[in-house]
């Protein structure tokens, strides 16, 4: 359940799988908890080879570093190759279109089941309570989606602000949010409900739409629930 107060919990990172872990289940991570999983993780899964991802990693300290580099430094790094190189490029060339490609190729939602598998996919397998908001046009297109809080099992504390902050700097006209239910229940609380009130409030002030706000089910059920369709914090 969410409350309202001025301060976010600190946030924690997984710890790394080994690598004996990710030779003996090339991908599989990914598939069951793609949202958790590390860089070496999802490297592994883009290459299929966890040494040659780790090698990568070795000499691109950082993501940002692994996205400037050129075909030849990809290929020059051993188990990779021109094929591996050219996965690498792929995967952040299909990230950058979804998100900040033109607008014409970024996803349009029109309804809640549109925007459900989105939050799935980063939301389905954690094991404590986070909060994301999707910006939108004025065609609600999908301009991004933004972690806005990392919580405990039991609550997490929000300011209202946040949640409308990127949506400010990129000048969105819309936003979902959506918080995960870890234990697998996605049935709103009343302070769920409470919480969006005030959210949608906020959002009337400062001309940003509140949509809908999912609730996403973890534990691997795959179920959600719409507050919007249920008509719950969505009055006045």
């Amino acid at each position: 359940m969410y409350q309202l107060t001025l301060f976010g919990d600190l946030q924690q990172d997984a710890p790394a799988p080994s690598l004996k872990m990710l030779r003996e289940r090339p991908g599989d991570r990914v598939l069951d908890t793609a949202t958790a999983a590390t860089s070496l993780d999802l490297l592994s899964a883009v290459l299929g080879d966890p040494d040659a991802a780790l090698r990568v990693l070795s000499k691109f300290s950082t993501l940002l570093d692994l996205l400037r580099a050129s075909p030849m430094e990809l290929q020059q790094v051993k188990g990779v190759g021109r094929r591996g190189a050219a996965r690498i490029k792929a995967a952040f060339e299909l990230g950058r279109r979804l998100m900040t490609g033109s607008p014409d190729d970024r996803p349009q939602i029109k309804s809640p089941a549109d925007a459900a598998p989105f939050f799935q996919s980063r939301m389905a397998n954690l094991d404590a309570e986070e909060m994301h908001v999707m910006v939108l046009d004025t065609r609600n297109r999908v301009h991004g989606i933004h972690t806005v809080y990392k919580g405990s099992l039991n609550t997490t504390m929000v300011r209202v602000g946040e949640l409308f902050r990127e949506a400010i700097r990129c000048n969105g006209a819309a936003i979902i949010v959506a918080h995960s239910h870890p234990s697998g229940d996605p049935s709103p609380s009343s302070e769920d409900v409470s919480v969006n009130q005030q959210i949608f409030q906020a959002g009337k002030l400062i001309d940003i739409e509140l949509l809908d706000h999912l609730i996403i089910g973890g534990a691997g059920t795959g179920r959600w629930v719409s507050l919007k369709e249920r008509g719950l914090g969505f009055s006045g």
